[in-house]
């Protein structure tokens, strides 16, 4: 039962590695986007996000980056403790 339980922690904190690597990498692309779009501001952005002004777009973007970061954080720090979690579990078999 606990190697059951230990394979099962591992891999629940392996999973949410994987999930952190896979919001790094939209966080990456998210970037480049903001970047490629806040310096060349194309009309149809505006239409498409339903705003009147190009300081709203970036306001909202930016809290949305700050809401992926801030949630990335939170995960990466839950993955450390289940591998932390997992490794202590493997050595008091």
């Amino acid at each position: 039962m606990s190697d059951d339980f230990e394979r099962k922690v591992r891999a629940a904190g392996v999973a949410g590695w994987w999930t952190v690597l896979a919001g790094a990498a939209v966080l990456l692309i998210q970037w480049v986007a903001y970047l490629a779009i806040m310096s060349s501001r194309p009309a149809f952005v505006l239409s498409l996000w339903g705003s009147s002004d190009w300081l709203e777009v970036q306001q909202l973007w930016l809290a949305g980056t700050v809401f992926l970061k801030v949630f990335l954080a939170i995960l990466a720090l839950v993955c450390l403790w289940l591998t932390l979690w997992a490794r202590q579990l493997r050595q008091a078999r």
